[in-house]
């Protein structure tokens, strides 16, 4: 059965993997990157990103040397930035104590920020040739449906008889090609939904296949409702019609990223008193809240927001940067070499689109 799997799923490969930028080339960093970028984000969402991220530091080495906003605002709108971050620590960690060159061994590779046990196996596999395999979301719905193994996935224990069962079926000869070959069989052909059994390589001796379970395999237990929150922000104008920004600490959620000063609302509390509170809590200034210039709805991984903009004007104190790393007072000509979450870009695309830009005309004296 084994045998079966490996040697069909390598020569469907051969015949159908999609020409990728990453697999153009045998850089243990390039393919690094893409293995960074590609976690929980869709290929077709990645390539742009990955094409323009390599442009921009072609060597480990220029991406070590750049600034963390550089590398943050190249990757701007990819999300979980977290990955951006520990991308450029451990670039300069590989520059400094390994001359450049990506570790070669296990206990190597793992010691660089961001590199889990799948990152290290997709590595060390694809640019060294060594035999470690990889489980991801893909590799899990192939192993379960063709093993019928219809445990809770969320579990530990499924997760590591999928490892082991991997582990077992990885080929010496060519582990980068065995472990790619699993990851696009799960994302052409063994989709989550409505999976292409017909054109499948493996389809003659897949078990769920041949109980009619791939509708119920793999099994995900429910999780519990994705919790909603409300978020007021302040639009802070000056006298030279440029808007007021903080920058998010580094050990926050979307650190290192610049946005609007506004925070979450609380209980029994108006979106407008939730201006007036944050930014006297976040910047040490009393504001008048005038007008509301938007609302927009974003998405996280674990909750979703809706976002209030309102413009305000400082009315006392001077702003200051008390739960932020720093502040900075900007126009909306040059706000763009500034990274910004999602939300708040989505935010800042609308006011750059008004057709009257004196922002100040929003406030009444």
């Amino acid at each position: 059965m084994s045998s079966y799997f490996s040697k069909n799923l390598t020569e469907w490969y051969k015949k159908n993997k999609r020409e990728l930028p990453w697999r153009q080339t045998s850089d243990p960093y390039k393919i690094w990157v893409s293995e960074i970028m590609l976690q929980q984000t869709r290929v077709d969402t990645v390539i742009p990103y990955y094409e323009r991220f390599i442009k921009a530091f072609p060597t480990v080495h220029d991406l070590a040397a750049a600034s963390q906003q550089q590398v943050l605002k190249c990757w701007e709108g990819l999300g979980y930035y977290s990955r951006g971050r520990n991308l450029h620590k451990a670039a300069k960690m590989i520059s400094e104590q390994y001359g450049g060159n990506l570790p070669s061994t296990y206990e190597e590779i793992s010691k660089l920020k961001g590199i889990g046990p799948y990152t290290a196996a997709a590595v060390l596999s694809i640019a060294f040739n060594q035999k470690y395999a990889v489980v991801d979301g893909n590799v899990i719905r192939v192993i379960t449906r063709f093993y019928g193994i219809s445990d809770d996935i969320r579990k530990t224990y499924t997760k590591k008889r999928v490892q082991e069962i991997t582990d077992e079926l990885i080929q010496s000869s060519n582990p980068g090609e065995y472990n790619q070959a699993v990851m696009e069989l799960g994302a052409l052909i063994c989709t989550p939904k409505n999976p292409a059994c017909e054109r499948c390589p493996i389809s003659q001796q897949c078990i769920s296949l041949q109980r009619m379970e791939t509708d119920v395999i793999p099994y995900k237990s429910p999780v519990n409702k994705i919790p909603h929150k409300e978020i007021a922000v302040g639009l802070i104008v000056n006298e030279n019609n440029e808007l007021l920004i903080s920058l998010r600490p580094e050990d926050s959620m979307l650190g290192g990223l610049w946005e609007f000063p506004g925070g979450k609302k609380e209980k029994n509390e108006t979106l407008r008193q939730t201006v007036v509170r944050e930014l006297k809590e976040e910047l040490g200034v009393d504001v008048e809240v005038y007008t509301k210039f938007r609302d927009l709805n974003h998405t996280y991984s674990h909750f979703k927001i809706t976002m209030h903009a309102f413009w305000c004007k400082i009315v006392n104190g001077r702003p200051e940067p008390k739960s932020s790393t720093d502040l900075v007072w900007v126009s909306l000509d040059s706000v763009d070499q500034y990274p910004f979450p999602k939300a708040n870009k989505t935010l800042l695309n609308s006011l750059k689109q008004m057709e009257d830009r004196n922002m100040r005309r929003f406030l009444v004296s």
